[in-house]
């Protein structure tokens, strides 16, 4: 299998028990004296009970035996008029052996009970001798002892895979001085944005830059799992900021614990986390982090134990219990997180030689494939216990975009000899293009939203990603329409970036509409937010790819200098409630995504030595 320069994978990771205070409380591991001397009397007791029991019951050779007539299951049948006669002569013979042996096994089980029984209350003696601090430290020494057993347990060798062969990661600096200046400046936002978080946030899952406190969200559960740490990682590489990658590989080596009671995304921890290990594992060669990309990929395996194998929402790390957002169509699991899973997955079994992932997406296609579609789209809900459509909402942005893009790159991924997925892709694509997609009355290109059977003439800033899927599927498209869809990126790139240089602060709101005179703009507050997401300039790198013109690099650049004037703080950078406002207030949380995204897709707009348009890609987030 070929793999791509930087990975298909460069989104968004050995699991141990976890034994520390939360899973021993302290009243339970620091019992007083007294409560310890009485349970030791009850088990001393119980063991007593146990050895008189034997003086006690009858003799069972003193009585009659019980024949259950299984000779003829258990021991092969024998035609008695050729020898039989010799088998009954030998278990009639046999009998007082038997018997005289059943006594001396009895005798020897006393004798190991009364041993067993003065061994515990020596014990116990000894136990009662020591202090509170002594009990402590054995306990805890214990605990250790356990935890590394099982990472002992855990690590089972992985078998040797050839890594890819990575082009452009470290092709030195470009000769043009005013693109190593830029260059230099988003290393430095990258480095700001990663000091703070090392500083005020580290081992949280992200950073509240502000408030210079750890932050996390509903998708990672109730527990501190260092998501910006590996969601970052690759971006750290690239930039050549060794020093830090190698903080956040010490820290995984150490720290990242996936065995804890925690509920969480599968599809976030699937792009972030096995993602980001995966990509990390690619460019460094670390063992440490395939190893851990592996064991969590086996704490998500229990979301797909559902009827139809269509993989639950959420995922409890330790108990492997699933269930679906409450919000999501009666119950219903969401096309673009169960959509993307197919390349890490891949991945998975080609790392490991266990086809169990790959089989696990691979049913999730045929799956899908064999249903009716409505106008031949793709709904964004599938109730996994009917394997049926939930409500016939379709959308190339939030709760759908990924799927799309995913069905694209498993194809680039397999050189090309993936058509299955090629297919579907074109299926879904012109489906999209009949329904869906509009021109405004200002000439704006759009990609609307499907609501039982109703266009909304509403665009998100995830849908902006789609002029980059469209460019990059050109090449191979059917009936020889590569120029058409190279237009229609860079007619979508257009649209989006319109819909940035329409507000105040020239940073794009997550919602648009076009209706009336209104367009490319956002009508409703609670859509006028950013927060700090990478799909627009996504868009932007793409298109240069393919067609280097200089206005997409611009258009970028004029976007990082945005955020740099209007998103960082002193303790990093922070989304903005209002792009509309010249004073806007901030949402005080620095997303994972913006530095393993946002902040690499614009250093490679300007990173002028990467060979080939298949060098990075870039998972979507499926709402906020």
């Amino acid at each position: 299998m070929s793999a791509p320069a930087l990975l298909p994978l460069a989104g968004r990771r050995l699991p141990a028990l976890n034994l520390g205070a939360s899973s021993f409380p302290h009243h339970r591991a620091t019992l007083r004296l007294s409560e310890k001397f009485i349970l030791l009397l009850i088990l001393s007791a119980f063991i007593t009970l146990c050895f008189g029991a034997f003086f006690f019951l009858p003799d069972s050779s003193k009585h009659k035996r019980f024949d259950l007539g299984l000779e003829d299951v258990l021991i092969p049948h024998v035609d008695t008029s050729k020898g039989g006669k010799h088998l009954g002569s030998f278990l009639i013979h046999g009998q007082g052996h038997d018997e005289h042996r059943h006594r001396e096994e009895e005798e020897r089980l006393r004798i190991k009970i009364r041993a067993d029984h003065e061994k515990a209350l020596e014990e116990a003696k000894e136990k009662l001798k020591k202090s509170r601090d002594e009990i402590q430290a054995e306990i805890q020494t214990e605990k250790n002892k356990v935890v590394q057993e099982l990472k002992k347990k855990d690590s089972k060798p992985l078998p040797p895979v050839p890594l890819p062969n990575l082009v452009g990661i470290n092709s030195g600096e470009p000769a043009d001085p005013d693109i190593r200046e830029k260059r230099n400046k988003i290393k430095e936002m990258m480095k700001h944005a990663w000091d703070n978080y090392r500083q005020y946030g580290w081992g949280h899952n992200e950073l509240k830059p502000i408030a210079r406190k750890g932050h996390s969200t509903n998708i990672f559960g109730n527990s501190q799992m260092g998501a910006t740490i590996v969601d970052a990682l690759d971006t750290l590489y690239i930039m050549g900021l060794r020093d830090e990658f190698r903080e956040g590989q010490e820290w995984i080596d150490k720290n990242l614990d996936f065995s804890v009671n925690s509920e969480v995304s599968v599809f976030e921890v699937n792009i972030r986390f096995i993602g980001g290990l995966l990509a990390a594992y690619y460019l460094s060669g670390q063992e440490v982090f395939k190893i851990k990309a592996v064991q969590l990929a086996g704490k998500l395996l229990p979301a797909f134990n559902t009827p139809t194998g269509i993989p639950w929402a959420m995922v409890n790390l330790k108990s492997g219990v699933g269930r679906n957002w409450g919000w999501a169509s009666a119950g219903s699991s969401i096309l673009a997180e169960f959509g993307t899973l197919h390349m890490e997955f891949v991945h998975l079994s080609y790392l490991t030689g266990d086809p169990v992932y790959y089989n696990k997406v691979m049913h999730i296609r045929k799956l899908l494939q064999k249903m009716d579609r409505p106008n031949g789209l793709y709904p964004n809900y599938l109730n996994p216990r009917t394997g049926r459509w939930g409500q016939h909402h379709t959308s190339v942005g939030g709760l759908g975009d990924s799927f799309y893009e995913y069905l694209l790159k498993a194809w680039l991924m397999s050189d090309k000899t993936d058509t299955e997925a090629r297919k579907m892709y074109d299926d879904a694509i012109e489906a999209i293009e009949k329904h869906l997609i509009r021109k405004s009355n200002g000439g704006l290109t759009f990609i609307g939203e499907w609501k039982n059977g109703h266009l909304e003439r509403k665009m998100g800033h995830l849908t902006c990603f789609a002029g980059g899927m469209f460019a990059l599927g050109a090449d191979g498209s059917r009936d020889d329409k590569a120029g058409h869809y190279l237009q229609l990126g860079a007619e979508i790139a257009h649209t989006c970036h319109e819909s940035y240089d329409r507000t105040t602060l020239k940073l794009g709101p997550e919602a648009f509409k076009f209706d009336g005179g209104v367009e490319a703009v956002a009508v409703r507050q609670n859509e006028k937010y950013y927060i700090l997401r990478p799909e627009v300039i996504e868009t932007y790198w793409y298109m240069w790819r393919f067609t280097h013109d200089p206005k997409y690099r611009q258009w970028g650049w004029e976007a990082t200098q945005a955020i740099d004037k209007y998103c960082r703080v002193s303790g990093g950078f922070s989304g903005v409630k209002d792009v509309y406002s010249s004073s806007p207030t901030y949402d005080d949380v620095q997303q994972s995504f913006f530095l393993a995204e946002t902040l690499k897709v614009v250093w490679s707009l300007f990173f002028s030595q990467l060979s080939g348009p298949m060098s990075a890609y870039f998972p979507r987030r499926k709402y906020k």
